[in-house]
């Protein structure tokens, strides 16, 4: 068997090159499905953060923009397809370096890198588009005037992502940002930066100009709260918890600084009684709960199932997740690895415990996996007897875990999916699709899916309403997040406006 790929110690990507935090500090990195040390990262402060922010402001000013910010959108779109091809070159070690530092199966990591790769062509893509719009005319009622529109990038970004998908959710900030020609600061989880930092080690080898992407890890309130307070960037783009979405939005008020937030979820599925083929519809009830060890933002984790199905419903759901593969995320067909951490694992633990204390059924699941000693493995968990009183129906629990209600009619399932503070999601399945077209449009949320649950397409909108946050993500909408609307306005006449009146010749 060959021995694992060494994991290099990198530094902060600041400018272009590397360098040691200005403290010194470096934070270990804890491979989630074996407890051990498997290396370490730097731990930026807010003197890291000035010289991050410097960098990136000089990419963005240098040559009055012309390098980055006011290049051609084909110039930027070079290096974006440079990185996604090197993204490419590199999927088998990327994915096996997501899997190690986040738990993950290395299927589902291959597959983000995939994606990560898709991503960055996508809005190479876009960036070119981008050339083509600009000077797009404004139709006037009147002749005196012409008026055009330019799309400019809006300066230096803050990036803060989460852990769940390192490298991926870190890309659907990074590419639209580049895209436009911002220049960045990223801020990856400390819970799970190596693949991150991979990313300024590509950047560096494919010739990014420098300072137009740099990338600083640490823990939240010493590196990413500086990124959100600072005076010289000019909007910050945040995935993660609703309570850390509120402090950046406080953060950003004080100057009146844009921010976009993907924030938490509680979303439904909601199945009727007239699917024909109840595993199907019971593997997208394990695919929207239980992928990524249910931690996804968007996770259908509340269940609503019709009352003449719920019976043989949950028969077939409790079979099927007793059939998943839960091991090593590095052994092949892996299907549930190791959630992030001790302190997400705990956090599961109690929702299941206080969830039984509250007079629910743990009707599978709920403890470590028998044959698994080590790690933060927890088996795929199906809680029944649920009130929408108890936390388990209300919070977001970021685990493999699903509570279930059972309605009686449309109306019922309705108003159940839409009893939460959160609007990220929501999907229904059912035979009958002017049904599911009903339920789209009457279920509160950015995203809802029909006879499936959690397809992530890179071309389509991506974010929430309510709690769960504002602004979208991918697609064209992902691009503008990064851009400001100019107008310009020229008058054509070559005689006098003629409001106030000429003075007389002397």
């Amino acid at each position: 068997m060959a021995a694992p790929p060494a994991i290099p110690r990198r530094g902060l990507f600041i400018g272009g090159g590397w360098r040691e935090p200005t403290l010194g500090r470096r934070i270990p990195v804890i491979n989630p499905a074996t407890e051990d040390t498997i290396g370490d990262i730097p731990a930026a402060t807010a003197e890291d953060v000035e010289l991050a922010v410097a960098a990136a402001r000089s990419a963005f000013l240098l040559d009055g923009g012309s390098r980055w910010a006011r290049a051609s959108g084909a110039t930027r779109a070079k290096y974006l397809n440079a990185i996604a091809a090197k993204i490419k070159e590199k999927i088998s070690y990327l994915a096996w370096l997501e899997t190690v530092d986040s738990g993950k199966p290395k299927d589902e990591a291959v597959a983000d890198m995939d994606d990560v790769a898709a991503c960055f062509e996508f809005y190479a893509g876009l960036a070119e588009a981008l050339d083509g719009k600009q000077h797009a005319p404004i139709s006037l009622p009147m002749e005196e005037f012409k008026t055009y529109v330019l799309k400019e990038p809006i300066g230096v970004v803050g990036l803060i992502t989460p852990w769940n998908y390192p490298l991926l959710m870190a890309t659907w900030k990074v590419a639209p940002a580049l895209a436009a020609g911002c220049t960045a600061v990223l801020k990856p989880s400390e819970l799970a930066s190596l693949t991150c930092l991979e990313l300024g080690a590509i950047c560096e080898e494919i010739g990014l100009p420098s300072g137009v992407l740099n990338i600083i890890t640490g823990l939240g309130p010493d590196a990413g709260a500086p990124i959100a307070s600072h005076p010289h960037v000019d909007k910050i783009a945040f995935t993660g918890s609703t309570a850390t979405g509120k402090t950046i939005m406080t953060a950003a008020a004080q100057m009146v600084k844009p921010v976009s937030l993907e924030l938490g979820g509680k979303s439904p599925l909601v199945i009727f009684d007239d699917v024909a083929d109840i595993d199907k519809a019971v593997e997208w009830a394990m695919f929207g709960c239980f992928f990524n060890s249910g931690q996804v933002c968007s996770a259908t984790s509340r269940l609503l199932l019709h009352e003449k199905i719920a019976e043989r419903f949950l028969d077939r759901l409790v079979e099927w997740a007793k059939n998943i593969k839960i091991s090593d995320p590095l052994e092949e067909g892996c299907r549930l690895g190791s959630v992030i951490s001790k302190g997400q694992y705990e956090k599961i633990k109690k929702f299941i415990s206080t969830a039984r204390s509250e007079g629910a059924t743990i009707l599978h699941g709920g403890d470590r996996p028998k044959h698994l000693g080590k790690g933060f493995f927890i088996e795929p968990t199906i809680i029944t007897d649920v009130s929408t009183s108890m936390q388990i129906w209300r919070e977001e629990v970021f685990g493999p875990v699903i509570c279930v209600k059972v309605f009686k009619t449309e109306s019922e399932a309705v108003e159940l999916a839409n009893d939460t503070h959160y609007g990220l999601a929501g999907g229904v399945i059912s035979d009958d699709l002017q049904r599911c077209e009903r339920i789209a449009k009457v279920i509160h949320s950015g995203i809802v899916w029909i006879n499936c649950s959690q397809p992530t397409l890179v071309q389509a909108p991506w974010g929430g309403n309510k709690r769960s946050g504002f602004g979208r993500e991918l697609g064209e909408w992902g691009l503008e997040n990064y851009l400001s609307v100019k107008q310009v306005t020229r008058y054509c006449k070559d005689e006098l406006y003629g409001w106030y009146q000429r003075p007389s010749k002397l």
